[in-house]
């Protein structure tokens, strides 16, 4: 069985450490939930949907260098495509969390995977 080619999205940003680059980009997908549902409790995560198919629980963040960070879909079953992929980084370029995003194909290699 051949795994469909999985992608990752390598943003950068001015965010020191992979918890400020997790909060910027879960906050405003929990701000557009909470405006929408009136509250957010830990369990809404997995119902909070990134892109179409991949729910925001399932991106994960891993600091590549200095504020340049990969967000992959790396230990969920869920893979992120080409597709998916770029939807995500048009959706995080108009939230303008991150100064740089580009779409890449995933690496196997990333020894600071969180």
């Amino acid at each position: 069985m051949e795994k469909t080619t999985e992608f990752c999205l390598i943003v950068e940003g001015s965010y020191f450490t992979v918890e400020e680059a997790i909060h910027a980009l879960h906050d405003p997908f929990i701000e557009e939930f909470v405006e929408e549902n009136g509250r957010f409790r830990i369990q809404n995560f997995e119902n909070i949907q990134a892109v179409s198919g991949i729910p925001l629980g399932d991106l994960e963040i891993a600091l590549v260098d200095d504020e340049v960070f990969e967000i992959s879909c790396r230990t969920s079953p869920l893979i992120l495509n080409r597709r998916k992929a770029e939807l995500l980084a048009e959706t995080l370029r108009r939230q303008a969390m991150f100064d740089e995003i580009s779409v890449e194909p995933l690496s196997i290699n990333l020894s600071t995977n969180l």
